[in-house]
């Protein structure tokens, strides 16, 4: 009786410490991206959480940065920024193809270097 116990009592413990790790799958990660109003702002949130895995994309105008807070194990910040890029804004590390930028509505399309 005494083992049972025993064993019930490592094997909830277990459980416990699992449960717990796997609360740290999450990263904040700060992307520079590319926009110039709100309509941008929509486009590039909208990309961002079309990556599975993504739970809070902002963006915000004055700064150029995309903020975000992802499941690392489902995505990585690679895979939001290429999604940003193809809705055509530029990332730090990822040029939007020329045809999406040209897609963009003429208030949208920002000075590329």
């Amino acid at each position: 009786m005494k083992n049972m116990l025993m064993i019930l009592l490592v094997s909830l413990f277990g459980f416990a410490v699992q449960a717990q790790e796997k609360k740290s799958k999450n990263a904040k990660y700060d992307v520079e991206v590319k926009g110039n109003c709100e309509m941008c702002k929509k486009r590039i949130e909208k990309a961002a959480y079309s990556v599975p895995g993504v739970k809070s994309a902002v963006w915000h105008s004055d700064d150029q940065i995309l903020h975000l807070v992802f499941n690392e194990q489902k995505c990585s910040a690679m895979d939001v920024e290429k999604a940003v890029a193809n809705a055509g804004h530029d990332t730090k590390d990822v040029k939007s193809p020329e045809e999406s930028y040209n897609k963009l509505h003429e208030c949208c399309q920002y000075d590329r270097k």
